[in-house]
């Protein structure tokens, strides 16, 4: 029996081009939500009405992405999954692919090029390299400090695009829009921020001319992307040869849903991602805090409590009840409250659909994957729904249990094993966080110091004993007695509260 042959561009009927556009984007960050989003509405935008929109993919670190897409012409293969079975698609948009750290230079030079309009980012909240307590660049990070005075050889994003502008205007000039497609709040104001603050620590003549040009030459739109992309395994590309009758060494699976809401602000023009269902919106901070809070909040929420009973995906997560509870409540009763809800927007149909995702269970979507990087992501989603709350008098009772089931799962007090999907979670803090939980006697002492000393939500909620305090009665009824139980406290403390302000409402 013949081998099964490599996707290629000769690989017949895959390819509604002939050829890729010439490039005119570079994203950095090629991971699978950027080949199964950002370029999925390039594809359709250039397939629609052309243009020179092709991407230059640079990988942060691992090369794996970059060696599989030029062995196969550029191409890989977006599995969309959903109960009722699969569809296949290959994207042909991509131009290039490399990456930084093997070649820093390259990534100045491609960003610097008079042909590059667009520099596109999907880096996590990691990638900006900067301190969310203040939300200015981590000056204490080694990385940034190499960026500041090694300008051919930048190791951030930060310091790349700031390189690369630089190298725009000595050479050419030409304008260049830098669009942020992370999940971070105002993420094209934060971006120009982080951008502007590391220009202006160069030496001083430099300092000055290159803040010039970054005001003169660029733009920051903010954007919302939302689609569910988990990792690629061997499930995938076995399901990709026998549907399709070809090997492909990266295809990446999605959902069948996926949003991008843009702000139309592109210095340099763009592709007409309207093609492909792109949003142009002056209403991308309510969409952005739908994202971050009522989908990100809770599916955090879910992943922690589900990798605490041992659910394997939150498919499995959503299906106990007492967790399924657990989220519908934090998303109505605390995130949705802090939400300034866009206009075209049906809140009823807006939970019910995101209840839909989480139950694809064809997707397979890990607990363990959801709930890495906490120590980042739950600074982005908790706080100031938390502190609006507080500020109301009212104890945020499952925003309080999402912090202690974090905790639980990535610095569990010692004597309590949280399982194998909470061991896989990846966290940057999980060190320091271990080490403090090494310490302490019970889970007051350990929220006090996560929360209090070491500011893991921020400075604003350090202050707040009551959260702190609720964190720490969680974290002791996890370890004592189960997440199951400690949803039950929660969901207890709110009919209190409730009947409570019923009483003195009744006249």
């Amino acid at each position: 029996m013949p081998s099964t042959p490599a996707l290629s561009k000769t690989t017949p009927g895959i390819l509604r081009r002939s050829a890729a556009p010439a490039a005119g984007i570079v994203h950095l960050g090629l991971g699978n939500f950027h080949r199964a989003h950002q370029a999925i509405y390039t594809d359709a935008a250039v397939t629609a009405n052309g243009g020179d929109w092709g991407i230059i993919g640079v990988a942060s670190r691992s090369t794996a992405i970059p060696d599989a897409m030029h062995a196969q012409d550029m191409l890989y293969t977006v599995v969309e999954i959903s109960p009722k079975g699969s569809r296949f698609s290959v994207p042909r948009v991509h131009t290039d692919a490399f990456t930084a750290a093997a070649n820093p230079g390259r990534v100045v030079k491609a960003i610097g090029d008079g042909g590059t309009r667009i520099v596109s980012l999907t880096v996590t909240e990691n990638g900006y390299n900067y301190t969310p307590a203040t939300g200015s660049l981590n000056m204490q990070d080694p990385a940034i400090q190499h960026d500041l005075v090694k300008p051919g050889s930048p190791q951030t994003p930060i310091g790349q695009i700031v390189r690369g502008l630089q190298h725009r205007a000595r050479t050419h000039g030409e304008p260049v829009t830098i669009l942020s497609c992370d999940n971070l709040a105002d993420n094209g104001h934060h971006t120009q921020r982080l951008v502007r603050e590391f220009a202006s620590l160069l030496p001083a003549g430099e300092a000055a001319e290159t803040l010039a040009f970054i005001d003169a030459n660029t733009s920051f739109p903010s954007s919302m992307v939302d689609r569910i992309v988990p990792a690629t395994t061997d499930h995938y590309r076995g399901l990709v040869a026998s549907q399709r009758g070809y090997r492909d060494r990266i295809p990446v699976p999605a959902e069948p849903f996926t949003m991008w809401i843009v702000e139309d602000n592109f210095i340099a023009g763009r592709p007409t991602w309207e093609a492909g269902g792109a949003v142009f919106s002056d209403e991308v901070a309510g969409y952005e805090q739908l994202k971050v809070r009522l989908l990100n909040g809770t599916h955090s929420l879910i992943a922690y409590l589900g990798a605490l009973t041992g659910a394997a995906t939150i498919p499995d997560a959503v299906a106990n009840p007492d967790i399924e509870l657990a989220a519908r409540t934090v998303l109505r009763n605390e995130y949705l409250p802090s939400v300034s809800v866009p206009s075209s927007v049906d809140v009823d149909a807006y939970e019910e659909q995101l209840f839909s995702r989480w139950r694809n269970t064809s997707l397979g979507h890990r607990t363990s994957q959801v709930g890495s990087d906490g120590s980042v992501k739950l600074r982005q989603r908790i706080p100031l729904p938390a502190l609006k709350m507080l500020d109301e008098g009212r104890t945020p009772q499952l925003l309080a249990l999402t912090t202690a089931a974090y905790l639980a799962c990535i610095a569990p007090l010692p004597g309590f094993d949280p399982g194998p999907q909470a061991h896989a979670m990846e966290d940057p803090a999980r060190g320091l966080l271990a080490d403090l939980a090494g310490g302490s006697r019970s889970g007051a002492d350990l929220a006090g110091k996560v929360l209090d000393d070491y500011h893991l939500l921020g400075e604003a909620l350090a202050e707040r004993g009551e959260f702190i305090a609720r964190t720490g009665e969680f974290i002791d009824i996890i370890h004592s007695a189960g997440p199951v139980a400690a949803i039950a406290a929660a969901n207890s403390s709110l009919s209190s509260a409730t009947s409570h302000q019923s009483a003195r409402s009744t006249p």
